[in-house]
Parts: structure tokens; sequence; C-alpha cells
């Protein structure tokens, strides 16, 4: 009975060996131009300066499932926003805590913390694009108005308890409070 057990482990041993041994044929192929590039896996240290008048929309990063079936996908964007924001957060702290003040500007903002601190950004679906916003010191995450995005369009950008006006909530308020029905 031994005997079977270690003639079987040699023999798993040896397949895995010879499996793990051989090479897999490289690819030189090239997506055909026009094609459709995704955003998975792809990173970037694009951070523009938020604009608070600008035609855009601020993304809240809730995530809104009416598929279950395409529900990670649908997930995914605002997961990213969130992550990404957090960390910003935290380098801008570090930032706060060394310095004892925060990044002057953009410049300062993209020098000190964005590349001292070698921070690559994931690209984000649908044209979101990442903006440092130098009066409350954070990062946003905007859609383009003609885009979807994960920012409200209910007119709760011009909410009261923000006076950004942006459809975010800014450090030190308060979110609007909802009407009960």
């Amino acid at each position: 009975m031994a005997d079977r057990v270690f003639r079987s482990v040699v023999c798993a041993w040896l397949t895995w060996a010879s499996v793990g041994c051989s090479r897999p044929a490289e690819t030189t192929a090239t997506p055909p131009a026009g094609a459709k590039q995704g955003i998975f896996g792809k990173t970037t240290q694009d951070i523009g300066v938020f604009d608070p008048q600008a035609a855009q929309r601020v993304s809240d990063q809730k995530v809104v499932v009416s598929d279950p079936i395409t529900a990670p996908l649908t997930a995914y964007g605002p997961m990213v926003e969130r992550v990404s924001i957090i960390a910003v957060d935290q380098a801008i702290a570090l930032f706060m805590a060394t310095e004892g003040r925060y990044p002057k500007d953009h410049d300062e903002f993209m020098e000190k913390v964005i590349r001292a601190n070698n921070m690559k950004l994931p690209v984000l679906p649908n044209g979101g694009q990442y903006k440092y916003d130098e009066q409350a010191h954070t990062l946003m995450v905007v859609y383009p108005n003609a885009q979807g995005g994960n920012a409200p369009a209910n007119g709760a950008a011009n909410a009261p308890g923000n006076p950004a006006g942006n459809g975010s909530i800014l450090p030190g308020t308060t979110p609007p409070a909802s009407p009960n029905p």
C-alpha cells in the first residue's frame, strides 16, 4: 500500500514538473488598429486641478446595481474611486504631519505627494478623471456631464450643507438631510 502511494506521489510530481518546465508560446500579435482597449490593470498619474465651476459631475462613489449578473462590473468603478481617494488622502495626511501644512498648490501636490510616494492610480471607467481640490485638500473623481459616471444627477449638487455646489460633501460639512417620505 505504501509503495502505491509513493508511486502516485512520484507520478504527480513528475507531471507537475514537466508542465512547469514547458514554456508557453510567446504571442506577438498586436490588437488591430481602432480596437477598444480595456482599463483593467492600467494606471495613471494624470491628476488635474479641480474646478467647481466646470461642466462636470463629481462622483459620490456609490454602487448602484440594477442587474445581479453585471453587478461586479458595475461596482468596479466606485470601488476603485474610493480606494484611490483613501490612498491619496492618507498621503496628504502624511504630508501634513511631516510638513505641518497642506500642499500649497497642484504642482507641490503632484511633486511631494503623488510622485514622492510613486502613487499610480487605476484608470477610471466611463471617462472618469482624477482632480485635486486645492481648497479642500482632497482628491475628487469627476465625469463629464455627458457621461453617466456615479455622480448624483438629481439636483443634490446644490443642496444645503454643500457650499461647493458640486455634488460632493466637503470635509467639515454635513450631508444634506433627505426629506422623509
